[in-house]
């Protein structure tokens, strides 16, 4: 453990969660002055925050996203030097996404158009420019949308970097610390309980990722999340294939540091059966007919897990909780998905015939019903703060959401409109509107 803190009586504000999220918002709101505490039950930044591909893209965001996610670039582009943390330098190396069909082209024009009222030039380019830049592709795309601003950050290095940055600012961060419970007093958040202890504090933010829902619930805040399972690994032994990063409907590439590739097949999630699959099956069933040619189903999750059959619903805040049990959810890389992935790299790039992956990985991904973010304070809770569900996409949008709560936490005023981010969509009747996916 790197993180060994004291736990103190009181602070003005507990985070939740030491993923880029939770300790994102931990380094702005310690910069201003502000007594933080970050509680990590495992290690920070143990589950998918070191597991994505370490993306920075502006590339195909939702609308309500795109203006946070700019803020986030530029924030990542500063990472290195306000922390003094080489390994937090960020590599602008371009995101290409790439079309088979005249629908997904017909999204990249729109997108262009998005990106365009907000400052940011993203274009699409044609199959023969696409060949100039991967001349060992073998694959005819039709068309491509690139946006040369985006880029890549190490995510094994990134989010611990920050956490020593925000602990030099002030922040305290325990880690091998579960909040068992949250506490109100008067219907107010009044601090919580930890496996170590009780800490007092009038603000919380949750931002426990894939097990967000299961402590909101222990509060009696419903949050209809789920998670979905994502292999990942790291290939190697292939020829020169590209400098940046690289999606189509099959397959996304990502060139690390190192000179190899991280891989993960874009058309392939695991979804594990359990209660909550039951409890949020209507607001979840747009986004399961929408993707039902990606999610396939296992009847039951590992034990332990944050909606396997027997994780307690509700446990006293005296015994051990589930996320005790479960210190870091590291699910196993599935080798069916890698032999694909090579598979799929072979009949798209020259040069690969001898190409193996030196090791896999997977990471339960937090999802929401529409594919977008809660960045809220609870309706019923005043006090608790919640960050959590970006679906896959919330490595490189963290700096700046990071921001957004840390600013919502101190009551100032927000440059963006927050309405797609608030928990009562759920809840108040809304149609959800499905961001992309």
């Amino acid at each position: 453990m790197q993180f060994k803190a004291d736990l103190p009586a009181a602070v003005d504000v507990v985070v939740i969660g030491g993923g880029v999220i939770g300790i994102s918002a931990a380094l702005y709101l310690a910069e201003q002055g502000v007594h933080v505490l970050v509680c990590e039950k495992g290690r920070v930044a143990g589950e998918q925050s070191s597991r994505n591909w370490g993306w920075v893209r502006q590339t195909g965001r939702d609308a309500a996203e795109l203006p946070i996610m700019i803020e986030s670039r530029r924030i990542w582009q500063t990472m290195a030097s306000r922390t003094g943390e080489e390994c937090l330098s960020f590599n602008e190396c371009g995101v290409l996404y790439l079309a088979d069909r005249e629908a997904t082209l017909a999204g990249f024009h729109e997108f262009v158009e998005l990106a365009a009222n907000h400052g940011l030039v993203s274009r699409v380019i044609s199959a023969k420019e696409i060949a100039a830049r991967l001349p060992l592709a073998n694959h005819k795309w039709i068309g491509g949308l690139l946006t040369e601003s985006d880029g890549r950050v190490e995510p094994w290095y990134a989010v611990p970097a920050m956490a020593r940055a925000a602990q030099g600012a002030g922040a305290i961060i325990k880690e091998s610390c579960a909040v068992r419970d949250i506490l109100s007093t008067n219907g107010l958040v009044s601090g919580v309980v930890t496996e170590h202890g009780v800490v007092k504090a009038d603000q919380v933010l949750l931002a426990g990722g894939a097990w967000s829902s299961l402590l909101a619930r222990q509060c009696n805040v419903r949050l209809p999340q789920l998670s979905v399972k994502a292999t990942v690994a790291r290939i190697e032994n292939t020829s020169e294939l590209l400098t940046g990063n690289v999606w189509d409907d099959k397959l996304g590439i990502a060139r690390r540091l190192d000179g190899g590739y991280s891989m993960a097949l874009t058309d392939f999630q695991e979804c594990f059966i359990g209660p909550d699959s039951f409890r949020y099956f209507k607001p979840f069933l747009q986004a399961a007919i929408a993707t039902r040619s990606d999610n396939h189903f296992s009847l039951a999750s590992p034990n332990a897990y944050p909606d396997a059959w027997s994780t307690p619903r509700r446990w006293s805040a005296d015994e051990i909780s589930p996320f005790e049990r479960c210190r870091v959810l590291d699910p196993m890389a599935d080798t069916c998905v890698v032999a694909r992935m090579i598979d799929r790299l072979k009949t798209r790039f020259d040069g690969c015939n001898n190409a193996s992956a030196s090791h896999a990985w997977a990471g339960m991904i937090d999802a929401m019903p529409d594919f977008v973010p809660v960045l809220d304070q609870s309706p019923g809770l005043p006090g608790l703060f919640i960050a959590t569900g970006f679906s896959g996409h919330g490595f490189g949008i963290g700096p700046a959401a990071g921001r957004v709560m840390a600013d919502m936490i101190q009551g100032k005023p927000c440059a963006y409109e927050l309405g797609r981010f608030r928990l009562n969509r759920f809840n108040d009747g809304s149609r959800l509107c499905l961001g992309p996916h």
